[in-house]
């Protein structure tokens, strides 16, 4: 509306630090966030290229500029998404990590109005990588964490799986589920996988009920489409034997 009416309009910087573990939804809103500034003509293409330090760094000196530079002009007009970020900064004398990071931070400066940079990864780490460079910390000035879902969250979650997959819990299972969740999340680690977990544990059920079923003749619609008590068992025995 500013630009409409001939008026300026202050620079923002829309760069974010997203934090949080695996499988929180970050790539997600990253995604969701690229179609909202397209929408609002904040980018003009809002696609999300999404990287990590492999895609970033190369192996011998001078060919990590040239890489990460291939990177930022196929995010141009979007978001850059950098996942585990905090790898760029190794202390090891060889490394090439803040080649790229000093890449990026001059095509943040020179795309300002049209690169957004998002980097993710786990909540200390990143906040130790944002300190670790003066360049880093005048850019990246918002942090959004993304907590660990609540076992009821983790519960939605598996039922739309399911879902997607046309299957559904026997009723007989469900207050099993969720007693399993509830135990899955109490002892979950530093670095709990949140929604990867849970889709272990649903590749893992849905491989027992398969296994289950060839052995039955002529099995039903019925049995095709239900997970019972014995499939979900196993499904969360092959995730809980890691805790």
């Amino acid at each position: 509306l500013r630009k409409k009416q001939g008026l300026p309009v202050p620079p923002l910087s829309l760069h974010l630090v997203f934090t949080g573990n695996p499988g929180t939804g970050k790539t997600t809103i990253a995604r969701k966030l690229a179609e909202i500034y397209r929408a609002l003509k904040v980018l003009s293409q809002g696609q999300l290229v999404e990287v990590d330090r492999a895609s970033l760094v190369a192996g011998y000196m001078g060919q990590t500029a040239i890489k990460t530079k291939e990177v930022i002009d196929q995010a141009l007009g979007g978001i850059l998404f950098i996942d585990e970020a905090y790898t760029l900064a190794n202390s090891q004398q060889q490394d090439y990590g803040q080649e790229a990071i000093d890449t990026l931070l001059k095509a943040m400066e020179d795309h300002r109005d049209d690169l957004v940079v998002i980097v993710a990864g786990y909540p200390k780490e990143m906040k130790r990588f944002i300190n670790t460079n003066p360049g880093l910390k005048s850019r990246f000035k918002r942090f959004v964490d993304f907590p660990d879902y609540q076992p009821e969250e983790l519960y939605a979650i598996l039922q739309s799986m399911l879902a997607d997959a046309h299957l559904k819990l026997q009723v007989e299972a469900e207050p099993l589920a969720k007693r399993a969740l509830e135990l899955l999340f109490h002892k979950r680690g530093e670095h709990f996988g949140n929604g990867r977990t849970i889709r272990n544990i649903f590749e893992h059920t849905l491989s027992y009920q398969a296994n289950r079923l060839v052995q039955i003749d002529n099995p039903t619609r019925d049995d095709l489409v239900q997970i019972d008590a014995r499939d979900l068992l196993a499904g969360f025995k092959s995730v809980l034997s890691g805790f």
